[in-house]
């Protein structure tokens, strides 16, 4: 288990409103899409971060974490499993407060850095199910 509820519900309701969503693309077939609708919904500043810097849900996208020109409190991560630990150790260079790893996706290596780091991190689960089941608690 990567993320107890003590933690989601301090990433979800305290760490800050600016997210960015690495592998978000205007391609509304993709999970990224969805979720970021949800975030936007619960009050979240959605950036999307992808190779071709799209404008998605009115917010401008930037091609990687570093190109993003404002602090940015969470990253979430939909990238393959393989990629995942390099963007959380951008993740942390960029001074994000949080990583979030999305369902399917664990490196537990990658979650040691981002714990050691002081920040707080979750695997293999989506905020777009998480949100709706603390509100509920």
């Amino acid at each position: 288990m990567y993320g107890d509820d003590e933690t989601i519900r301090r990433i979800l309701t305290e760490t800050g409103d600016t997210w960015a969503v690495v592998g978000l693309s205007s391609n509304r077939s993709r999970a990224a899409y969805g979720v970021a609708q949800v975030l936007q919904r619960f009050g979240k500043r959605v950036v999307p971060v992808h190779p071709k810097a799209e404008t998605v849900h009115g917010e401008q996208g930037y091609a990687s974490l570093a190109d993003i020109p404002f602090d940015v409190d969470v990253v979430d991560v939909f990238v393959n499993g393989e990629l995942a630990g390099a963007v959380a150790d951008e993740a942390v260079a960029k001074g994000a407060k949080a990583v979030w790893f999305q369902l399917g996706v664990v490196d537990e290596a990658a979650y040691e850095r981002v714990r050691a780091a002081g920040r707080d991190m979750v695997m293999d689960r989506c905020p777009a199910i998480e949100i709706p089941r603390l509100n509920r608690n």
